[in-house]
């Protein structure tokens, strides 16, 4: 752990400490939420008032001024025991990230965000173009929708994009609570259910010209452009974090319920060959993905202290890392979630277990975008030295 983040004053824990006391108390009624869906209100305001929504904010804004390994190890702590509130609080500081990265307005925003305790929502979603903005005399309107809008109920402030009159994407932060915006409740979706990943509607929505992020804008820098490895960095710890949520549970109920076959000729299930070598593969290939996402990591926070000095071998060099902890922590996680019930039996499968919710969260979040492109761009860079072109998914 870093020197920045050694103590959280309030509660007197060390800030991995804090977060493993909220996964604890999350975890507590996950399954129930779970089957409940929609807004996880309360475990929000459990999360505001931490202070860890200030994680990665510098100590001169009011922030903590953790490490994006730190940040991000958080994100996996959480996600362990709720990858709903997990993927919400990872999007906090993707979406503070963007702020940093594509305006300059970010020392106000930063500073706000703390003193307010705002929760960030987001409505970028760049491959929704259905969100249009107009000029409006010296500022802006925006019309449309946006979907896949995760954490917009419940958030405090909103980073929206839209397509402007050239055909390019405009990123503004603005109140949520502005006049024109409308929340829908309406993700029913089979995993990841407390996200509130539904619509925002805006119905000329006045957007002020000093909240537009133009300086550098969209993916404008060198610097820029680590925003989408910052998002892909999270999306891993929090598929990590359900991989790893899942092979605890499943252990704890191994040992102490499952029972073993009975032509194996063992006493506990714990004893049979075939569950302890299943055991070892989880163990293996979810370590390997840790190993691998620790590493992009460490490479990120290398890149974001260079800022505008940083090169494109750098960047290249940090995306191709971010897209192997991408691929291992999609495919251990989906391995484990799937594979889990073999080792624990069919009384596992019941409702009240909740084993089943590890497997819909990361079946349902792995498709964000497909890991298939993410093993075309390392192919590309090793066969034929390409390096992965900037995007907001590489």
């Amino acid at each position: 752990m870093s020197a920045h983040n050694t103590v959280n004053q309030a509660a007197g824990l060390t800030i991995f400490g804090l977060a493993e006391s909220l996964a604890e108390e999350f975890a507590a009624t996950a399954i129930e939420r779970d089957k409940q869906g929609g807004t996880a209100k309360a475990q929000r305001d459990r999360l505001r008032e931490s202070g860890l929504l200030n994680l990665i904010i510098p100590e001169a804004y009011g922030g903590m001024g953790a490490s994006w390994h730190d940040a991000f190890y958080v994100v996996r702590i959480i996600s362990r025991a709720d990858s709903s509130l997990g993927h919400l609080f990872g999007f906090q500081h993707l979406l503070l990230a963007t702020i940093r990265l594509f305006g300059d307005q970010w020392p106000h925003y930063f500073q706000e965000t703390v003193k307010n305790n705002w929760f960030w929502g987001n409505t970028l979603n760049p491959l929704d173009t259905r969100a249009r903005i107009y000029p409006d005399g010296k500022d802006w309107q925006i019309t449309g929708i946006k979907s896949f809008c995760s954490g917009a109920l419940d958030s405090d402030q909103l980073i929206v994009s839209a397509i402007n009159a050239e055909g390019n994407l405009t990123v503004a932060a603005i109140p949520t609570s502005r006049p024109g915006v409308k929340l829908n409740n309406d993700w029913h979706n089979m995993g990841q259910r407390q996200t509130d990943s539904g619509t925002v509607e805006f119905e000329r929505v006045r957007v002020f010209d000093h909240e537009i992020l133009r300086r550098p804008g969209p993916l404008g820098s060198v610097f820029a452009t680590l925003r989408p490895l910052i998002a892909q960095l999270v999306l891993t710890n929090i598929y990590l974090g359900i991989g790893e949520g899942a092979l605890s549970e499943a252990r704890a109920y191994t040992r102490s319920q499952s029972r073993p076959w009975f032509t194996s000729k063992v006493e506990m299930a714990t004893q049979d060959p075939y569950v302890v070598h299943k055991y070892g593969e989880f163990w293996v290939g979810l370590s390997g993905a840790a190993l691998a996402a620790d590493n992009a990591a460490r490479l990120l926070d290398e890149a974001w202290v260079r800022e505008n000095q940083l090169t494109e071998v750098e960047r290249a060099n940090t995306a191709l890392a971010t897209a192997t902890a991408k691929v291992l922590s999609t495919q251990s996680a989906l391995d484990v979630t799937q594979r889990l019930f073999e080792v624990t039996g069919a009384r596992a499968t019941s409702s009240a277990a909740g084993l089943d919710r590890f497997w819909r969260n990361i079946r349902t979040h792995s498709l964000h975008d497909p890991v298939d492109y993410k093993l075309k761009d390392l192919g590309e860079w090793f066969l034929n030295n390409t390096p992965p072109k900037p995007s907001f998914y590489s």
